[in-house]
């Protein structure tokens, strides 16, 4: 009985680390370090908004596929036949896009360290990357690697913080008051941390590690609460080390304004630290994209049936990272994509809560005897309501930029 409590306890520790790592990656290093520059302390009201989003949205999703013991496009099949393959695609193409800047992310974080060009820093973190998810137990060497790049990251962005004497104060305050709302940010690092197949990650990696049903419930919140306060905090630190930079009246380079905030705080040395940030921001983000994007190719409506499924597994995780490296290895550096992205993502994001949160209503999806908490449907239509009007306004924003 212990050894069962502690291998969910595992598995739930796993899908945390999985998911926060995922929301944290050198999309969300490029995106806060851009906004800050932008927005300054204002921005932190956009950090706000992403922590609460983040709670109805992961501990909402989480339940819901773990409690029906089925992954999200089975769901939504279930719902309405076809709607799967739909939000398949929707979660694939942005996982994969996201994805060409995650291998990026690795590729300059050896760059940095050890000068070595970006593209073939790609070719060996995509080469890293294969090697953790073919060999035997991977999901266990998944957990294990993203759990100890997570801990090098925390002190780093602990480190950087602590030199840097951030104005808390004007952070605090204008985090609850701030002087300007900008929807554009707040869909962006929304969708950046917790839209597309981020939203997922935690809750089928829960299901691939044997979670389901009503008992499993306190190691799902569990998880998900966990996940969500280790890439809060993450996300609280890079925000404070950025406005520091800004506050000392620093201009952040825009090309590289992440690096930025890491050189002026502490040189070469800080620039060195960057790149070990990057680089495992880069690596869990490939983990937990691949991981999750490939999870929605599985329409395996049983266990008996999933041979044809964990056959090509291997292939499709091959074909993701490999395409994945050559778009980056002969295009170059997207960091304009990664912003562009996490705003698509965040669009993304209604639209796949909403089909949840109809699911989650019918028996036949759920079972006769689960009945979902109603502050938690309420808190999760609440999100869908905002995060499409925001993502209205934001898409109306950049067309008028456009025009």
């Amino acid at each position: 009985m212990v050894k069962k409590k502690n291998t969910a306890l595992n598995v739930a520790m796993g899908a945390a680390f999985l998911m926060a790592m995922s929301a944290v990656g050198p999309g969300f290093l490029t995106q806060t370090a851009t906004f800050t520059g932008q927005l300054g302390a204002d921005f932190g009201f956009a950090i706000l908004i992403c922590i609460l989003v983040d709670i109805g949205v992961q501990l909402n999703i989480w339940r819901i596929i773990c409690v029906s013991g089925k992954k999200a496009q089975t769901i939504a099949n279930e719902l309405l036949p076809g709607l799967g393959y739909l939000l398949t695609a929707l979660i694939v193409m942005g996982g994969l896009t996201f994805n060409i800047g995650n291998i990026g992310g690795v590729g300059l974080g050896f760059n940095v360290l050890f000068g070595i060009s970006p593209q073939n820093g790609a070719l060996i973190g995509g080469a890293i990357a294969l090697i953790i998810f073919l060999v035997r137990n991977a999901l266990m060497v998944m957990d294990r690697t993203v759990q100890i790049l997570a801990a090098v990251k925390v002190l780093l962005i602990i480190f950087i913080v602590a030199i840097s004497a951030p104005p808390v104060g004007q952070a605090a305050l204008h985090t609850f008051v701030p002087s300007q709302i900008d929807f554009y940010s707040i869909v962006t690092i929304v969708g950046g941390t917790v839209g597309g197949y981020i939203s997922f990650a935690g809750g089928h990696r829960l299901l691939e590690g044997g979670l389901k049903g009503t008992k499993s419930i306190p190691y799902i919140n569990g998880g998900a609460l966990t996940g969500i306060g280790v890439a809060s905090i993450i996300r609280i630190l890079l925000f404070l080390a950025a406005l520091a930079v800004i506050a000392e009246g620093f201009k952040l380079d825009p090309l590289n304004p992440a690096a930025s905030i890491f050189k002026s705080a502490a040189g070469d040395f800080g620039y060195k630290f960057f790149g070990l940030i990057l680089f495992a921001a880069g690596m869990t983000s490939t983990l937990g994209s691949t991981f999750t994007s490939v999870s929605f190719l599985d329409y395996s409506k049983s266990e008996g049936d999933n041979n044809l499924y964990h056959k090509i597994r291997p292939y499709l995780i091959i074909f993701f990272i490999v395409f994945s490296t050559a778009i980056f290895y002969f295009i170059g550096s997207p960091a304009k994509v990664l912003v562009v992205v996490g705003a698509i993502n965040g669009l993304i994001l209604p639209i796949a809560l909403a089909i949840l949160l109809v699911a989650v209503t019918k028996k036949k999806i759920m079972g006769e005897m689960y009945k979902h908490p109603l502050w938690l449907s309420i808190f999760g239509w609440i999100i869908v309501v905002f995060m499409a009007y925001a993502g209205v306004q934001s898409v109306y924003k950049g067309i008028l930029a456009v025009l």
